[in-house]
């Protein structure tokens, strides 16, 4: 719900290119609470002030020389990034009313002014407006739950399936590698008994910021659920450029953890699919390194292993 308080606090701008009707307004507004206005007698500004300062209300006067409010509509059409312009036309010609709806104003207000008309209009025009922005938040909100993980905020299973397969297609195109980890935290579990699902919680947090902080700006980092992430590793030169990457996270997993007070160990196990060695296509490769996941943990943790590649290797900083 909109409030009382978040209309009186919602940014308006005033555009006249007459002082007294500016300061009319201003003072009118003032005096009913508005605590965010600015004005400009100059209709080339606004537009710019506009993408600064996002205005939730534009009380714009038409006629005004060298560039009248048709023109100034046009441009906040051009300037405004959420299509919605929210602009209440002020004229002393009410044959502009039709016109002035048509061009993109949202209400409108004759000369001379009638105060109680003019507040009321501009107060529902604002509740109208900060209602469409909430719904915008909302949405966006839903969108990004849609595709990340709440807890760490990682791309999600959806959002990650989408990633590696535009890094397959890259690859494809440019006949060079890409790279997919999957990874599991060792004894996970035992952290959740003896410390509780907070702790846990925690130390998920911490790896999902070890685990951005450790690859490169290009790849995906992917939380599927519980202790599972999945890295995907984008234009890889060389194959052995997966397996440094994959040393590099270990190294950086094995570090000590600070929760709650106290000093918690926790190593992981990486499974690697090499495309196209090991899969064309996501569910492939995914397969494939979940394959190299298993065979790691069976043989020792705190360590990898290659898709179709079981060679023995050393643990990770021995």
């Amino acid at each position: 719900m909109i409030s009382a308080a978040d209309i009186l606090a919602a940014s308006i701008l005033i555009v006249d290119d007459k002082e007294a009707n500016v300061l009319l307004l201003e003072q009118m507004l003032r005096e009913a609470g508005y605590s965010r206005v600015a004005s400009t007698m100059d209709p080339h500004s606004v537009c710019a002030l506009h993408r600064d300062h996002h205005y939730d209300l534009i009380l714009l006067d038409l006629q005004m020389p060298g560039m009248d409010g048709f023109q100034v509509m046009e441009n906040l059409k051009e300037c405004e990034i959420d299509g919605y312009v929210p602009v209440l036309v002020i004229t002393a010609q009410p044959g502009h009313k039709l016109r002035a709806l048509t061009s993109g104003a949202r209400d409108f207000i004759a000369k001379p002014f009638d105060l109680i008309e003019v507040k009321t209009r501009i107060h529902n025009m604002l509740e109208v407006r900060l209602l469409y922005k909430q719904l915008e938040d909302y949405s966006r909100a839903l969108e990004s739950l849609a595709l990340h993980d709440p807890l760490t905020g990682l791309p999600n299973r959806r959002l990650l399936m989408d990633r590696l397969s535009l890094a397959i297609a890259h690859a494809h195109r440019n006949q060079s590698t890409m790279a997919v980890m999957y990874l599991d935290l060792d004894g996970f579990k035992l952290i959740n008994d003896t410390l509780g699902h907070d702790a846990g919680d925690t130390l998920l947090q911490m790896v999902a910021d070890r685990l951005v902080a450790a690859v490169r700006q290009e790849d995906t980092v992917s939380r599927l659920g519980g202790d599972e992430f999945v890295i995907g590793l984008s234009e890889l030169s060389h194959a052995d450029d997966a397996v440094n990457m994959v040393l590099k996270v270990i190294q950086a997993l094995a570090q000590p953890y600070n929760i709650q007070g106290r000093n918690v160990s926790m190593t992981a196990s990486v499974g690697i699919g090499i495309y196209p060695t090991h899969g064309v296509e996501v569910e492939t490769l995914m397969k494939s390194a979940d394959t190299a996941l298993y065979e790691a943990k069976r043989t020792g943790k705190n360590t990898y292993r290659i898709a179709a590649h079981f060679d023995r290797v050393a643990m990770a900083g021995s």
